[in-house]
């Protein structure tokens, strides 16, 4: 099946979320410094600052499923639309230390309900030859986000440190590089008006005839034997579609979504993007060049989404893993060294640099995509919720403590990161089933769920 112009316009504007997921998760690596000056943070409390967003992010994950269980995908998509934008404007104008964290937790909940619903709305619209690059579109936009916000930065240090700026300007760059995620949270709001409801979410709710459209619409050439498979997958005349999720029928793909999502932060990927600055920093940069070797991260990253979304229905979900999980370990366990033995910021870069694409074309590309698609219909949003949760409380746990252990010395914490990537590339050998190419249906039949 073709994609058509649709079905990607509609994925493209569901993953517009995904893009506000990335910028308002990587914008606070360029105030840290500041913000630690103008509200005399100590390291622990800088850390705080910075993972409050991810307090936000856990009871987003969590409380995500259920809005988008009743009120459906897309008017739920809208109101994390509200969320961005009151977050935004808040951080930009916070008063003080308090009300700082206050709005990035608002922030956080709006992440951390995109992380489900996003890349959930697009696997449930998406035909299965194409659900892995199409759902990765999401993580694509994520990547975009976070170069957007480490451009932003740079552009924004830049202009208000700059002789024609206003006395003053670079004191309050602090505030312009959080309140600007107003103007793409207002976009986002308004295209997601646009989009069409998830034709599977239309089933659940016995709105047969409107999911029968949106599937034409989307382009599906079998549009009533899509449709049986869907309505079979719900056991609507038998199983209750709100039936119990913790049960042993479910626990594989339970287990699975565990697997994935601790891996993923126990890579250190959020400790990178929420102090890149600081990392540079610590390696020796200075301000600026530490915020442009952040812009060169972020185009590193999405250069190598790109690559991963050309493979991922080709090669395979658990191959991409293993690979990345190999490539991580060796950057990582080198970017140690280059901190023990302080040999200057060119390998921290050089490594890190590897890092990124590695994980960009591995873990990155995959988490969602495979969320997205090893639950049932039945319990979907559930078990999206409950991946990103995990992965949402590992973030917090790896991004709070990070400051603290840097402070002793960066190798400390780029050894054990090193470390859970050889574990993950066994686990995932052992363990992870292959999902490519199989209709979500059929994925549930694969795992033994009837």
């Amino acid at each position: 099946m073709k994609v058509n112009r649709y079905l990607l316009g509609s994925t493209l504007v569901a993953a517009l979320g995904a893009f506000l997921f990335g910028f308002d998760t990587a914008v606070i690596s360029g105030a840290t410094e500041a913000l630690r000056h103008v509200f005399q943070l100590t390291s622990g409390q800088l850390g705080f600052t910075v993972a409050s967003a991810l307090i936000g992010t856990l009871a987003g994950s969590l409380a995500a499923g259920k809005p988008a269980e009743l009120l459906g995908r897309k008017r739920t998509l809208m109101g994390l639309a509200v969320f961005y934008f009151v977050s935004a404007l808040g951080c930009g104008f916070a008063w003080n230390w308090t009300a700082l964290i206050v709005f990035r937790v608002i922030g956080g909940i709006a992440i951390g309900g995109t992380s489900v619903v996003s890349p959930m709305y697009i696997a449930e619209i998406a035909p299965p030859e194409a659900r892995g690059r199409l759902v990765a579109v999401s993580q694509l936009n994520i990547v975009a986000g976070i170069l957007a916000a480490y451009s932003s930065n740079y552009g924004i240090t830049a202009l208000l440190s700059s002789p024609m700026a206003a006395e003053g300007g670079a004191s309050a760059a602090w505030r312009w590089m959080l309140g600007i995620v107003a103007v793409p949270a207002a976009l986002f709001f308004l295209f997601v008006l646009h989009i069409p409801e998830s034709p599977r979410w239309l089933v659940k709710r016995h709105r047969r005839e409107e999911a029968r459209e949106v599937l034409r619409k989307l382009g599906n050439e079998e549009t009533e034997r899509v449709l049986k498979e869907i309505v079979e997958s719900l056991h609507e005349e038998t199983v209750s579609t709100n039936e119990r999720f913790f049960q042993r029928k479910y626990l594989r793909p339970i287990l699975l979504a565990l697997m994935v999502a601790t891996f993923n932060q126990m890579s250190g990927i959020n400790a990178l993007i929420y102090y890149t600055a600081d990392i540079f920093r610590m390696a020796g940069a200075k301000q600026a060049s530490a915020l442009f070797q952040s812009v060169i991260l972020g185009l590193t990253s999405l250069v190598f989404t790109l690559v991963a979304m050309s493979v991922i229905d080709r090669f395979g979900r658990k191959r991409l893993l293993m690979i990345g999980a190999a490539g991580l370990a060796i950057c990582l366990a080198i970017t140690a060294y280059a901190f023990y033995n302080k040999i200057g910021g060119g390998w921290v870069l050089g490594s890190l640099m590897a890092y990124i694409a590695f994980f960009a074309f591995s873990q990155g590309s995959v988490i969602w995509v495979f969320l997205s698609e090893i639950f049932p219909n039945r319990v979907r949003a559930r078990g999206q919720a409950l991946g990103s949760f995990v992965h949402w409380f590992w973030c917090a746990i790896v991004s709070w403590t990070f400051p603290v252990i840097a402070e002793g010395s960066g190798g400390h914490a780029f050894s054990l990161f090193s470390s859970m990537m050889i574990l993950q590339l066994l686990m995932v050998w052992k363990f992870l089933p292959e999902t490519k190419g199989v209709s979500l249906e059929q994925i549930q039949h694969k795992l033994g769920i009837e």
